[in-house]
């Protein structure tokens, strides 16, 4: 195992580390000794993930309450970012190719290093076992790319079938949550409280609050890096992100009561209980068609990127439409004729899975308009089903029964199921506004395994789930939020 010699000038809270005689950085670190240690590359390079990003030096007041009253270097403490470039390249020489990945992510510095210093192409080349890794004409950047995200979705894959696992939960609202969405590293929660926030999913801290205690009760919503479009009853109401908020035109008596809402720009699709979903113009405001999708009730939607609206019925049925047309263009059915209750598209494979009333789930082909397989994963209704963007291989599957189950995309067949152990929490964390954040185990169940010996109060409804790389976020109809995270097996 490749090592190097770290040089550490100790104080109470803080050390400031030396690597063979470069400038010194400085790293949070509870240590009482001045010490010279050997330690893995990796270990170096992330201890300090926010002064790795670019943290600014501190202020004198600030260095005397890190160092207190003792004695200390005579130099002004500093950040990583100071260690020089052919440094960083001799310890990211040093890292395997996945370490290497997620240290080019960091920050933008070190993404322009080891983009530079090629070291992503020629660990790509010699896992593929090309001759000369000097060679940069062999393979493009896109390939480069490709291999990358190839090797992110079955490291997702394998951690979720065969990691351990473990929740974060905290209580986010006062009254309850009954949907969450992630993008790009936040969490969206809300329905069934007079508010929205969004979290950070890494440190779970309340970024953003958005308040309408004045208007109809929340039904749906998505978001993204600008905007929340929101469904209340009868109307469509948009929050730009820098705060201010916009209503569509009040449609009482005309636009029947909504249940479901999906967007992407600049068009927005309610799905309503009358059995039409109802197209608007985010900008114009106006509703710019009316299409007739099933005879009964719409429980849920999907839009795919070249503009099919996807609808499950109460009875059972999937609708295939498009946006520039107001005709049907399939109407798929089942064995299994109870209720749609959640619909997920996956672009990059072009399927449909969706999730019953009766606990089946089923994956279509829209390329053929064909089923491809069904399986009963649950027995009760599957409220919520998501994958990772771009993977081809997992859905992650929620319910009634509380169980959170791993799918292949593929076959149909579980690889993993999930339960919160009962229990005091295994750790608590820092308290926010919102209460303690608090670590609770999880259970791997067996293929054999019954539930119904596990209690409830360990397994509460799933009523939404949303997938990141290796974790997922799910909302109960209650006070908490809850995020499983995965990780390597250690076996």
């Amino acid at each position: 195992m490749t090592e190097i010699v770290v040089d550490w000038w100790v104080g109470k809270r803080v050390a400031v580390g030396m690597v063979e005689g470069n400038p010194p950085f400085q790293l949070d670190r509870k240590t009482t000794s001045r010490t010279t240690e050997r330690c893995r590359p990796s270990t170096l390079l992330t201890r300090a993930p926010k002064l790795a990003g670019g943290e600014t030096e501190m202020d004198s007041t600030a260095t005397r309450e890190r160092w207190g009253s003792g004695k200390r270097p005579q130099m002004p403490p500093t950040t990583i970012q100071s260690l020089e470039q052919d440094t960083l390249c001799i310890i990211f020489a040093l890292l395997d190719f996945f370490d290497l990945v997620r240290c080019s992510s960091v920050c933008k510095l070190w993404n322009l290093i080891i983009n530079r210093s090629k070291l992503l192409h020629a660990l790509y080349k010699k896992r593929r076992g090309y001759g000369d890794p000097s060679n940069s004409s062999i393979h493009s950047d896109r390939s480069l790319k490709i291999h990358l995200e190839e090797l992110a979705m079955q490291h997702h894959r394998s951690t979720l079938h065969k990691g351990s696992v473990f929740i974060d939960q905290w209580k986010g609202h006062t009254i309850g949550a009954d949907q969450c969405r992630m993008r790009m590293g936040l969490v969206l929660t809300g329905v069934g409280d007079k508010a929205m926030r969004i979290w950070s999913s890494e440190n779970y801290k309340c970024l953003e609050e958005y308040s309408f205690s004045d208007l109809s009760p929340l039904v749906d919503f998505d978001f993204d890096e600008s905007k929340i479009v929101g469904l209340l009853g009868t109307r469509i109401c948009i929050w730009r992100r820098n705060g201010n908020r916009s209503l569509f035109p009040s449609r009482e008596g005309t636009f029947p009561k909504g249940i479901c809402m999906r967007y992407v720009d600049p068009e927005a699709v309610v799905g309503c209980e009358d059995g039409t979903a109802r197209v608007f113009d985010m900008y114009s405001r106006k509703c710019s068609q009316i299409i007739r999708m099933h005879s009964g009730s719409v429980t849920c939607l999907a839009l795919s990127e070249d503009q099919l609206i996807l609808s499950g019925s109460s009875l059972g049925s999937i609708s295939v439409s498009g946006l520039s047309s107001d005709q049907l263009l399939a109407t798929l059915r089942s064995a299994d004729r109870t209720g749609i209750k959640a619909l997920c598209y996956n672009p990059s494979s072009q399927l449909l899975f969706a999730g019953s009333s009766s606990g089946s789930a089923s994956c279509w082909d829209l390329r053929k308009m064909r089923m491809l397989w069904e399986n009963r994963v649950s027995p009760n209704v599957l409220y919520s089903m998501q994958h990772l963007q771009h993977d081809t291989s997992t859905l992650v599957v929620g319910g009634i029964d509380g169980v959170l189950r791993v799918v292949d995309q593929n076959t149909g067949h579980i690889l993993s199921r999930y339960v919160m152990e009962e229990g005091p929490a295994a750790s608590t964390s820092f308290k926010s506004l919102y209460g303690v954040v608090e670590r609770k185990r999880v259970k791997r169940l067996s293929e054999d395994e019954s539930i119904d010996s596990i209690p409830r109060t360990a397994r509460p409804p799933i009523k939404c789930l949303a997938v990141g790389m290796k974790k997922v976020v799910t909302t109960h109809n209650g006070k908490y939020i809850r995020v499983w995270k995965f990780r390597e097996s250690m076996n």
